[in-house]
Parts: C-alpha cells; structure tokens; sequence
C-alpha cells in the first residue's frame, strides 16, 4: 500500500500579506479622493440654500420695494445675525441685507463633513446673481 498525499491547498501567509498591502495602497489612495468626490456634492445644499434665499429676497423686494422690510419673512430668519441652517444641514447661511442690496454667504457647519472642504471654505452670492467664494483654492466656477 502506497500512501498518497493530497496537494496542499490555501494561501501562503505572503501571498495573504502581499493582497493586504495592495487593498491597502488601493484604499489610501481610492478614500481621500472618494471624500473631496462627497464633498464636492454637498455644496450643493449650500448652493440650494443660496438660491432659495435669494429667491425669497427677490419676492420681498417686488412685493415691498426693500429687500429689508420688516413684513418680509426671509428677512426677519436671516436679520441680526441669524443664520439659517441649509436643508441638508451642512451648512449655514447668513446675510447682509440692506434696502436694495444683499449678499449671503453659505459657511459649513463646524465638526460637520464639509468644514475640512478647504478647498471652497464659504459660498457667497448677492443680489444680482454674482456668486463668490471665500478662502477658495479654486476657482468660483469650479466650487459652483
């Protein structure tokens, strides 16, 4: 009788390391792109945001000759230093509204996801439709 041995079967523990270190480096690499990816699509509560307001400002300023009317129900959530917080909840958007001018600007929620977006810090846009960025590494057009 002859005993006959069964091929091994499985992995090397350095095959097992080397896939390791691979998904490892895949990861490293795929995860900080994957978030800037996040949150560039985010901004666009704050875009949302913006515009709304806007728009809500625009109606008070057809209807009451004033963006800053004190029957304008936008203008009362926005005066005095209030803030609005997005739909999202990401951001939060305050104003400088006067009678026939107004800028809002949307800031990330502090410990959100967006505040480590440094690369367009705050959105701002104002009464006649020119959007802005502030502490922006990009250009305006590529943080709208």
């Amino acid at each position: 009788m002859y005993k006959t041995t069964r091929p091994m079967r499985g992995f090397t523990l350095i095959e097992v390391m080397v896939v390791v270190a691979v998904i490892g480096i895949l990861a490293s690499i795929a995860y900080p792109s994957y978030m800037e990816s996040v949150r560039k699509s985010n901004r666009s509560d704050a875009k949302a945001e913006l515009s709304d307001v806007a728009q809500r400002l625009q109606r008070c300023f057809t209807t009451y000759n004033a963006y800053n009317h004190d029957s304008c129900a936008v203008y009362k959530a926005v005066s005095g230093g209030k803030k609005i917080t997005s739909r999202e909840g990401m951001y939060l958007v305050s104003s400088d509204v006067k009678a026939i001018t107004f800028t809002l600007t949307a800031t990330p929620v502090p410990g959100g996801v967006q505040a480590k977006d440094s690369k367009c810090a705050s959105l701002n846009l104002d009464h006649v439709g020119n959007r802005g960025s502030n502490g922006s590494l990009l250009d305006v057009n590529d943080c709208w």
